[in-house]
């Protein structure tokens, strides 16, 4: 794309609205916007000072357009770093088509997705991590993800890999000077205080990259998989944590044959719902696919949520080995030992066990097997009615518990960029080469290959160091006026 000449487009979503934004950004933005602008106070846009509003028509010829608010921004003090002139236009999508395309006839052409950052990183306005951060921003809908993306566009991120390159630069220029110095024998970068930066660095670098594991799941929505036998509630249960009908619910068994997925901000953290297919054995093929596909789910998943039906069991006994179930005898024992193969299968992965239908049992009943199900090791227990919405409240608020915020909290900085986190691996490794070289005592020369590879990784991040693929990659997935 040509990045000297003057673009155009929608910054505000298409379709009719009470107000549409018509954003344009060029050497010539209010150059073109000038003619076609009427201002009710009869002055000149082309002798307006920066960041200043002025009420008007826009028009062509003798017809006008629309009224509009335009708001006048002179380079390099705007969001692009160029001149830049927004139009506030009423909502019509026939009055947004019709002033972007006179603009096109006056010389403007119609703006790339990403186009406008893509300048304003080019101009210098923000690095690459930073306008990674408008995407972000843009697509946040939880809380979580918008302080994350708040955090990175504030530069938190970048300052902090800003500073570890610039250290390491510093050095890495006192080990060049000692190669112009070779026959010399002299060392001008001191090897203690260079060990010291070195674990540093490594030190910074996996934080970083250990907070990749909580940033990437704040960021995506925590991954929750509802199981357990057909028919337990599983359905009624992802309706009552989304509060709309999302599942189908029915008293047939296997009625849910595929998994179904939905997100919903519970604490202003994403909490993403899988409702499964139900465990069992089957005969039918199309069912038996659907289990399969639970299991895939709860491999996927941060977070398992066991239901079962409370009805269905009403223990006799205070523990399972007590053998005084009824009415299905047996198959509460087996129903354990989904449990258990569950655990042993995934024994990272939090696992909640919840009695459903608790509104169809008595107290008692309830109460012997609140005793039964706490005693299972390794889980976590909470007894629910997801028909009227007992206990539905208790459970989000424990899926909460399970979410690492701390860092969030603290404002610390969070990685939720895959490219931003494979480079700081890469940094990593040549920093640990830095080390080993350091440990045994290499000459400068070799320190020195490995400490550029190091400044490459770095520099790739913020956009120091990048090329036309890369830009292209990364700003192709921005929506069209930003």
């Amino acid at each position: 794309m040509k990045l000297n000449d003057n673009i155009v487009a929608l910054a505000t979503p298409s379709g009719a609205g009470a107000i549409a934004v018509i954003r344009v950004s060029g050497p010539d933005a209010v150059k073109l916007v000038a003619p076609a602008f009427k201002a009710k106070s009869n002055k000149e846009l082309l002798e307006q000072p920066s960041h200043t509003l002025h009420l008007g028509n826009i028009i062509e010829g003798e017809r006008i357009i629309d009224e509009v608010l335009v708001s006048v921004f002179h380079g390099p003090k705007s969001y692009t770093g160029e001149n830049t002139i927004e139009i506030s236009c009423h909502g019509s999508p026939y009055i947004q088509q019709e002033i972007i395309q006179l603009l096109i006839r006056r010389g403007c052409r119609s703006a790339e997705a990403g186009e406008f950052t893509l300048r304003a990183f080019l101009n210098g306005k923000m690095d690459l991590s930073q306008a990674e951060a408008v995407a972000d921003l843009i697509s946040s809908e939880n809380a979580a993800s918008h302080q994350m993306a708040m955090q990175q566009m504030r530069g938190g991120f970048s300052n902090e890999i800003q500073k570890l390159r610039q250290e390491l630069l510093d050095f890495a220029s006192l080990i060049e000077l000692e190669l112009d110095f070779a026959e010399e024998d002299v060392e001008f970068a001191n090897r203690d205080e260079f060990k010291q930066l070195v674990s540093r660095i490594q030190n910074v670098l996996k934080k970083l990259i250990d907070s990749f594991a909580v940033g990437n799941v704040l960021k995506n929505g925590i991954p929750v998989a509802i199981v357990g036998e057909p028919n337990v509630g599983k359905s009624t249960l992802l309706n009552a944590l989304l509060n709309e009908e999302r599942a189908i619910v029915s008293e047939i068994a296997g009625t849910t044959r595929d998994t179904i997925e939905d997100e919903i901000s519970i604490g202003g953290i994403g909490f993403r719902f899988i409702d499964t297919a139900g465990i069992r054995e089957t005969e039918d093929v199309v069912e038996s696919i659907g289990i399969k596909r639970t299991f895939e789910k709860i491999s996927q998943a941060q977070v398992v949520i066991f239901l079962l039906d409370a009805e269905k069991f009403k223990v006799q006994g205070s523990s399972p080995s007590a053998c005084g179930i009824s009415p299905q005898g047996g198959e509460f024992s087996e129903l354990l030992r989904e449990i258990e193969k569950i655990k042993n299968r995934f024994p990272q992965k939090p696992l909640i066990i919840v009695a459903n239908k608790i509104d169809q049992s008595s107290e008692s009943e309830i109460a012997e097997l609140n005793v039964t199900l706490s005693s299972v090791e390794g889980s976590h227990y909470l007894p629910i009615s997801a028909k009227s919405g007992t206990g539905v409240e208790e459970l989000q608020q424990k899926l909460l518990q399970f979410v690492n915020t701390g860092e969030l909290r603290n404002n610390n900085t969070i990685v939720t960029n895959s490219r931003h986190y494979n480079a700081l691996l890469s940094a990593l490794e040549e920093i640990n080469k830095v080390q080993d070289g350091l440990n045994h005592n290499l000459s400068g020369d070799l320190l020195a290959i490995d400490i550029r590879e190091a400044l490459h990784n770095f520099g790739e991040i913020t956009g120091e160091i990048t090329n036309d693929d890369l830009l292209g990659n990364i700003f192709a997935n921005f929506c069209i006026g930003k």
